[in-house]
C-alpha cells in the first residue's frame, strides 16, 4: 500500500469512527472558542461525574474523560469517555468548536453557547498572542484578521445561525451563566432529559468558581497545553468577567466590532448573539 493510499484509508477510517461517535452521542456542546466553554464543561463533567462517583469530584484533567471533545484524541477525545457503562446516569456530551456541517452533527441535539463578541475577541486576542503564540500584532489587527478575528467569529456563527434551526436545540450565553449559573446549567441538564438535582448542582457550580478552577489551572495545567501559567493573561481562566472588554478595548474599537457584526450576521446569527443581552441593528 503507497504511501498515498495509506492517508486515505486513514481519512476514511477517521471519518467513520466520527461518524459513528456522532450517531451515539447524547449531545454536541458547542461554541466559538473563547465563549467559556471550558468553564461550563467543568460544571457538567463535576456534575454528572459526583453523581456516577458517589459525590467524587473532578480536576481539569479528568474532566475530559467525562464531557470528551469531538474528536479521536485518546486523552481529551471520545475514547477518553469513561462512563460507557453508565450511559443511564452520564450522557455522552460531546464538545466541540466545528463549524457547522450537517454531515458532522446528524440529526443530534446541540447545546449551543455564546458570549458577547467583544469579550470573545478580546479573550481571543490573548489566546493567540499570549496561550498559543500564533499571532503578532495589536488588538487593532486582530479584530480584522480573517482568519481569528471578526470575520472568523461572523462565519461561525452565520453557519450555525443556518443549522441550528436543524437540531433540537438548546442555546445558553456566557452572560446568563454567569449571572444565574445554577438555573442555567440546570436548564441544560433537563434538555438532556434528566432531572436536576438541586444539591449536586450546587456543588459543581461551588467547585467550578472562577478563582477555583483557575488555581487549578496554574497548579495542574491542561493535557497537551505547554504554556506560561505564572501569565494571567495566557491561562484559559484568564477573567471570567461579562463585559471585561471594557478594560482592553477603545470605544472605536468596539464599535469596530459591533459594526462588522451589524453588516455581516445573519438575521438568524444575530438572534443567536441576543441571547447574550446584545442587540444588533
Amino acid at each position: 500500500m503507497t504511501m498515498l493510499h495509506q492517508r486515505a484509508f486513514r481519512k476514511i477510517d477517521r471519518r467513520v469512527r466520527m461518524t459513528w461517535a456522532a450517531v451515539g452521542a447524547d449531545t454536541f456542546l458547542v461554541s466559538y472558542p473563547k465563549s467559556g466553554r471550558t468553564w461550563f464543561r467543568f460544571i457538567l463533567s463535576h456534575y454528572f461525574a459526583s453523581l456516577a462517583r458517589e459525590g467524587e469530584a473532578v480536576d481539569l484533567r479528568e474532566m475530559f474523560g467525562v464531557v470528551p471533545n469531538y474528536d479521536l484524541d485518546p486523552v481529551r477525545g471520545i475514547p477518553a469517555f469513561r462512563y460507557g457503562h453508565r450511559r443511564s446516569d452520564v450522557p455522552l456530551i460531546l464538545v466541540t468548536h466545528h463549524l457547522y456541517r450537517r454531515s458532522l452533527f446528524l440529526n443530534r441535539p446541540i447545546i449551543f453557547m455564546v458570549r458577547d463578541p467583544r469579550d470573545v475577541l478580546v479573550s481571543a486576542y490573548f489566546h493567540a498572542t499570549r496561550h498559543k503564540h500564533r499571532f503578532i500584532g495589536g488588538i487593532d489587527e486582530f479584530i480584522v484578521d480573517e482568519a481569528q478575528g471578526a470575520p472568523a467569529l461572523v462565519r461561525y456563527l452565520n453557519a450555525w445561525g443556518r443549522g441550528l434551526p436543524h437540531h433540537r436545540n438548546i442555546v445558553i450565553s456566557y452572560e446568563a451563566l454567569t449571572a444565574e449559573t445554577e438555573a442555567t446549567s440546570s436548564s441544560v441538564v433537563d434538555f438532556l432529559g434528566f432531572p436536576p438535582r438541586p444539591e449536586p448542582m450546587r456543588r459543581a457550580v461551588e467547585a467550578s468558581r472562577f478563582e477555583a478552577m483557575r488555581e487549578r489551572e496554574i497548579e495542574q495545567g491542561l493535557p497537551a497545553h505547554d504554556y506560561d501559567r505564572g501569565d494571567t493573561e495566557s491561562l484559559r481562566m484568564r477573567r471570567g468577567v461579562a463585559g471585561g472588554f471594557a478594560d482592553y478595548l477603545s470605544e472605536a474599537q468596539a464599535v469596530r466590532i459591533l459594526d462588522i457584526c451589524e453588516r455581516q450576521l445573519t438575521p438568524a446569527a444575530k438572534a443567536l448573539v441576543s441571547k447574550t443581552g446584545l442587540q444588533l441593528g
